[in-house]
């Protein structure tokens, strides 16, 4: 089988031909039709994401497909059944082995790159939303960051939610993708103060951010008292540092989300908020925005585009 493997953490990845894998106890394996990409994933390349695995590995942190082998022990999966896998890896490969637990069935109208697009953006949005900053009906949310692959997300969740959602993206196409998302608002995140634009609005009650950087600094500065802010990731390169003075004299509340690290400690707040989204979906209630598609020998050529933040939405590599 074809896989994109990182081999070195001196060496980029690249694809290379692997034997099939056999699936262990309570395992299994999967034929992988597509896998999302991630900001992540340029970390692991980089070996700055927090959770990159020791090379070699294949890969690709979000997948689906269909089950095609099963180990010991495994009952609820028969060969046949359609899958999403959040694995953290292996996923830019056409067969894969993953444990059972972290496989979950696919509604029938849901596709396999909806699927890829799926788990990691939507599951992030809505646990940092409902979850941790207990978004309630009426508030404000802004997020930055709009157009991108959790920042979408964000705003079609907020607004299911019942917030008035501000989004800020770059560029009046990118701006124009959140619009059709269901935002209220709409900011250039190159206008020359944020600040005060967000404060002729009213100000806001949760912020969203997986930017970072001088946003997240004027974002706080018009958040409302009791406001919650949702650090997400920092694609923009910097980490914000935080007077607390500010929180002290606001009542301010900043909050971390490491959306994968629920599987450690309390697995139950993930899989029970996926399963409220996959019920969403199956309602017809989210559309995932996938902006770009690539075949498996492309797939440098898409991580060359998520790296240069052009794309919106998800980008999704689909096997042959």
């Amino acid at each position: 089988m074809r896989a994109f493997c990182l081999a070195s953490a001196t060496l980029p990845p690249a694809l290379v031909d692997l034997d099939i894998p056999e699936p262990g106890p309570e395992e299994v394996r999967v034929r992988i039709a597509a896998c999302g990409l991630n900001f992540a994933d340029l970390l692991m390349i980089e070996g700055k994401y927090q959770d990159t695995p020791q090379p070699p590995f294949v890969m690709g942190m979000e997948l689906a497909g269909t089950v095609d082998a099963i180990g010991a022990g495994v009952e609820a999966l028969p060969v046949g059944t359609r899958v999403a896998v959040f694995s953290g890896q292996g996923g830019l490969a056409e067969y894969g082995c993953f444990p059972a637990g972290r496989c979950i069935p696919l509604p029938d109208r849901m596709s396999f790159e909806d699927a890829a697009a799926f788990q990691i953006a939507y599951g992030t949005s809505h646990l940092a939303l409902d979850h941790r900053a207990q978004l309630r009906p009426g508030e404000t949310l802004l997020v930055l960051g709009a157009a991108g692959g959790v920042g979408l997300t964000a705003v079609e969740i907020g607004k299911r939610m019942g917030a008035r959602v501000i989004a800020c993206a770059r560029g009046a196409e990118k701006l124009a993708v959140a619009q059709a998302a269901g935002a209220d608002h709409l900011l250039d995140s190159d206008i020359p103060d944020l600040r005060a634009a967000l404060r002729d609005l009213g100000g806001v009650d949760v912020v969203y951010d997986p930017v970072g950087g001088d946003h997240f600094m004027a974002a706080l500065r018009a958040t409302r008292p009791e406001g919650r802010l949702l650090t997400i990731g920092f694609a923009g390169g910097t980490v914000p540092q935080i007077p607390a003075n500010l929180l002290l004299v606001k009542n301010l509340s900043v909050i971390g989300l490491y959306w994968g690290g629920y599987l450690r400690f309390r697995p139950e707040v993930l899989t029970d908020s996926l399963r409220t989204l996959f019920g969403w979906y199956d309602e017809g209630g989210l559309v995932p925005h996938i902006s770009n598609r690539f075949p498996l020998d492309r797939v440098t050529e898409a991580l060359d585009l998520l790296r240069s933040r052009r794309a919106t939405g998800k980008i999704v590599v689909t096997m042959p």
